[in-house]
């Protein structure tokens, strides 16, 4: 069963990613192509479900998700949190966590903003970082009165949003895909989420979608975010010739050994924040170690590396009026 779950997922990742390239091909007319790359993903897991239910496939018992038959809270508890039946101990022990998560909520939210507002998405509308941060607290503070899960700046979701309402064009010159313009509507936001809440109303038809497909859709979400990141390019570029990258690449403005030694640097703290989040103890000050990233970009790295250097590296410092 793992063996035909894994290819279920894997499956499922590959005619994903077949659906998004149509986009770039040689067939059909930019009409169809375009809808074969928004509604692909649709189409894949609706394919996949229906697949495993065929009775030949149904004796490998690939798992499906566990949902209730019925629109309830979890433990039948009432709609309103009784926060005056909580002692005042129990109260001041959770300042210490809800803290925590203040700045958890608070670096999340400016993390997904500032991906968000990335130059290269040319986005034409202004920042709103305030008026972000003060609907994210309302919102919180109402969902925290009710006891339903908070809101965060979702930065997988927030990127994907982004890349689906990019139209791009092809560069004569590289031949490579890049980012004309970015359709800015509130519109899609708000249809998102209420198609999310209709879900409710889908609790008896959720249960014949395989984890499996979950699990592939997620894959092919985390592939596609790795595209255009600097990161990884760095990480590439560690097996390249200096000779084969461009002119403008970080390699020829801060040398290799910088380079390579800056990009060894995130790996290690990409690593670090990876193992204190694996372990269940330590999880819950996870904001205190974005803080100390933080505090490494703001104030150790500087020591080694010039402001045009972070510019070449695409780590640009935020200016103090943004």
């Amino acid at each position: 069963m793992p063996f035909v779950a894994l290819s279920v997922a894997l499956g499922t990742f590959w005619m994903t990613l077949k659906t998004q390239a149509v986009r770039t091909s040689i067939y059909f007319n930019d009409k169809v192509r375009t809808g074969i790359k928004n509604f692909g993903p649709v189409a894949v897991i609706i394919f996949a479900s229906l697949f495993n239910q065929i009775p030949a496939l149904k004796k490998f018992g690939v798992p499906t998700l566990s949902v209730s038959n019925t629109f309830q809270l979890a433990g039948g508890r009432d709609f309103l949190v009784p926060f005056m039946m909580i002692p005042h101990h129990v109260k001041l022990l959770c300042s210490l966590p809800a803290m925590l998560l203040t700045s958890l909520f608070f670096m999340d939210q400016n993390i997904s903003v500032r991906v968000v507002n990335n130059p290269e998405n040319k986005l034409k509308k202004g920042e709103a970082y305030n008026l972000d941060m003060v609907a994210l607290g309302l919102i919180t503070g109402a969902l925290s009165v009710v006891g339903l899960p908070w809101m965060c700046g979702a930065t997988v979701q927030s990127v994907n949003h982004v890349k689906a309402m990019t139209r791009t064009k092809i560069n004569e010159e590289t031949g490579e895909e890049e980012v004309n313009d970015v359709i800015e509507t509130r519109l899609t936001g708000f249809v998102i989420h209420a198609l999310i809440a209709s879900t409710i109303f889908l609790l008896p038809l959720l249960k014949f979608l395989p984890i499996p497909v979950v699990s592939g859709v997620f894959l092919y979400l985390g592939r596609k975010l790795m595209t255009g990141n600097t990161f990884l390019q760095r990480v590439k570029a560690i097996f390249i010739s200096s000779e084969n990258l461009p002119d403008d690449h970080p390699v020829h403005i801060v040398g290799r050994r910088k380079m390579n030694g800056y990009t060894i640097l995130q790996f290690l703290c990409l690593y670090g924040i990876f193992a204190f989040k694996q372990c269940s103890q330590t999880a819950i000050f996870f904001p205190s170690v974005i803080g100390v990233l933080m505090m490494i970009r703001g104030f150790v790295l500087p020591k080694f590396f010039s402001e045009p250097e972070f510019i070449a590296l695409k780590d640009e410092t935020p200016k103090k009026d943004q």
